[in-house]
């Protein structure tokens, strides 16, 4: 944060709106990654309802459990059918040694990327939200998401919301704090949200 704040006012003035953000480091591996990828465009409420489910269902959540899953597993999970295929092609790389979890931790955050979406159904914002909360990566950064995006255009006063290619150029001056960034970005979000009276 103090890096970040002797790059530019606009920072200063933003850390002093959120002040300290919590980390929310949350577990890794296959628990962690189907938590992101059940958590996809949903509400919180609705992704830990689904959760809720998922993990009663898949007892032990293993690649092994999961590629053993009947349609009425699939059903009493709550998963939609592209959630469904994402967790099976997951479990698939798993188990035959395509993709392991242990790997990513020595690699650096486009490698992460890269190892990640060469997968079917992970997208750059599940690989992103990987790498910020489960790697806890200090130059992950999340340009695809629309809340990063907004906090982005108030903080730093541009005329319209991001694109994520622009948004990524513009966090390159952020390297190698991206990560410190995204979750000020995150908490700055919330701050304008509480301002407009909308739970964030």
């Amino acid at each position: 944060m103090a890096a970040l704040a002797a790059r530019h006012p606009d920072w200063r003035a933003l850390i002093a709106r959120t002040g300290l953000p919590p980390l929310r480091l949350r577990e890794g591996g296959l628990a962690g990654l189907a938590g992101i990828i059940v958590s996809q465009q949903l509400s919180v409420a609705s992704a830990r309802a689904v959760w809720n489910r998922v993990a009663s269902v898949f007892v032990p959540l293993t690649p092994e459990r999961l590629l053993a899953a009947t349609d009425d597993d699939m059903r009493l999970s709550g998963l939609s059918r592209p959630k469904q295929r994402t967790l099976l092609a997951l479990a698939a790389a798993l188990a035959d040694g395509r993709f392991a979890f242990e790997a990513l931790e020595s690699m650096g955050p486009e490698e992460v990327h890269a190892a990640m979406t060469a997968l079917p159904g992970i997208g750059p914002w599940t690989a992103d939200v990987y790498l910020l909360f489960c790697l806890g990566h200090r130059d992950g950064f999340a340009a695809g998401d629309l809340a990063i995006q907004e906090a982005a255009r108030h903080a730093f006063g541009l005329p319209a919301r991001p694109k994520p290619a622009a948004l990524t150029a513009m966090a390159e001056a952020w390297r190698p704090w991206r990560g410190v960034a995204a979750r000020l970005l995150w908490a700055d979000y919330a701050v304008l949200k509480r301002r407009e009276g909308i739970n964030a």
